[in-house]
């Protein structure tokens, strides 16, 4: 299992070479194996026909001598028998009596007449007529001499078996070079036809690779396969794709901007209410001290209306511009951020007299490491979505809660219940079809927000109507400064 795992792992364009040469090797062995197995079958069976007709041929030349006992006439057969069968190369004979005791050998010297015959010769005979010894190089071949159904003595003789074993080694090594040549051929085949044909997915997953980390390139015509098939069509499914991402992207885009002007704009009627008011206010009080300013009182009344006004203004603007200025994107999230929202919902909740519940647990000066504009943005539009889904006179909910790891942010309406597609846009892993059909752009900003912070947005039914939204949102580290309210 453990080989198969690290050949898993090894790259197609080396793993299939490995595979046709592990292949061929495997091919190989069973055909020399069948080879040598078929060419010792052919040398066994012509050695067996050469020394049966050997034996043949030297059992009728002393037949008759070991009949009569003529020892003289045996050594002159087996001396003829040995330039006789020059094709087998006979090294020794031997021809024993009915008693077991030698008549004759081709060496004398070394077997002499009518002694024992050596116990070696009873181990060198097998179930074949040719017995080989493979290291001696020698074979060996054994025939009874029978008269008259009468055992009257054997034969026993040993040829030169050196070059039936060449023959074989010779073949071996042919066999093992021909093989291995054709293993490299074909695992060099196999090798360059894998990284020919795995190339094209090669550039895929480059491209791939970049879409993923947020780089989606179109491949280049250059990079397309000379010949159609298969790989250009996934080649051009992928491009279609990445283009239809971009015009998703810049359409959406589009709709975000569209959904904050439109925001803005119903803020910035709300908010030219609220300004419209206190100037009244201020003009009267020029006029009244026009009239009557050297009257102390009158006076000082009018200036304190005046100063009034004036604070108001200022809450005002300096909100809208704490929330749209894009320098203060970036600064950690602190309690003045919240206070500009509620100050900016203040206009919308009096147009439509609803109430906010405001629930935050938030201690002066202290701030999140988490980009203050956008959690800004994100938490107005969802206020902003749920004075629109609340009834007149109704109460929408702003709960923020902070641990030293954690910021949890909800807001609450009392509305029929959010749509699947908006649930979907804030909780899916893919909210390309509801972002894609131009609904709710404010959510997807919201969801874009909580993303890029590594949080996580949840939707739930609130009894007996509305809905909650909860953002959750991990806390890097938390500092005490004292901030400013930007102006």
């Amino acid at each position: 299992m453990r080989f198969f795992r690290r050949l898993r792992a090894i790259p197609v364009s080396y793993r299939v070479p490995i595979l046709v040469a592990l292949l061929m090797v495997g091919i190989s062995a069973v055909i020399s194996e069948r080879v040598l197995d078929r060419l010792s079958r052919t040398q066994q069976s012509s050695l067996d026909g050469l020394a049966g007709s050997y034996l043949d041929g030297l059992t009728a030349a002393v037949l008759p001598a070991v009949l009569r006992g003529d020892v003289w006439e045996v050594f002159d057969a087996l001396d003829r028998s040995q330039k006789s069968y020059q094709a087998l190369s006979p090294i020794e004979a031997v021809v024993t009596g009915a008693d077991g005791k030698v008549l004759a050998a081709t060496d004398p010297t070394r077997i002499p007449s009518f002694s024992e015959l050596p116990e070696a010769y009873a181990s060198r005979y097998g179930a074949t007529t040719v017995t080989f010894d493979r290291e001696a190089d020698t074979g060996f071949a054994y025939r009874d001499l029978v008269y008259q159904g009468q055992k009257i003595g054997a034969i026993h003789t040993a040829f030169d078996a050196s070059h039936i074993f060449a023959e074989r080694r010779e073949i071996l090594v042919t066999l093992l070079v021909t093989n291995g040549i054709l293993a490299a051929i074909f695992s060099l085949g196999g090798f360059l036809l894998a990284r020919r044909m795995i190339m094209p997915m090669r550039v895929l997953e480059d491209h791939m690779r970049a879409a993923a980390n947020g780089v989606a390139e179109p491949i280049p015509a250059r990079e397309f396969p000379s010949r159609g098939g298969e790989v250009a069509s996934l080649f051009n499914g992928y491009n279609a794709l990445v283009h239809a991402e971009r015009e998703r992207a810049n359409f959406a885009m589009q709709l975000s901007e569209e959904e904050k002007l439109a925001s803005l704009g119903r803020l910035a009627s709300g908010m030219a209410h609220e300004i419209n008011n206190p100037l009244g206010g201020l003009f009267n009080a020029i006029d009244t001290l026009k009239t009557h300013g050297r009257t102390p009182g009158v006076r000082d009344t009018s200036i304190s209306l005046i100063e009034r006004g004036l604070n108001g203004i200022r809450e005002v603007v300096e909100a809208a511009l704490a929330t749209y200025r894009p320098e203060r994107s970036a600064r950690p999230l602190g309690a003045d951020d919240l206070e500009d929202v509620k100050v900016l919902m203040k206009p919308e909740l009096r147009r439509r007299r609803q109430r906010l519940d405001w629930r935050v647990d938030w201690p002066t000066g202290f701030t999140a490491q988490i980009p203050g504009g956008p959690v800004r943005q994100a938490v107005l539009n969802l206020l902003l979505n749920a004075s629109a889904a609340t009834p007149e006179a109704g109460v929408i909910g702003l709960s923020v809660a902070r641990t030293a790891h954690r910021l949890t942010i909800s807001v609450s309406d009392e509305g029929p219940g959010m749509p699947r597609d908006s649930i979907a846009i804030l909780g899916d892993d893919d909210p390309g079809p509801a972002v894609r059909a131009g609904k709710g752009l404010g959510l997807w900003m919201v969801r874009r927000m909580v993303d890029a912070c590594g949080g996580k947005a949840t939707v739930e039914a609130r009894l007996p109507v509305g809905s909650v939204v909860t953002l959750t949102m991990p806390i890097m580290e938390e500092t005490h400064n004292e901030r400013s309210h930007a102006a």
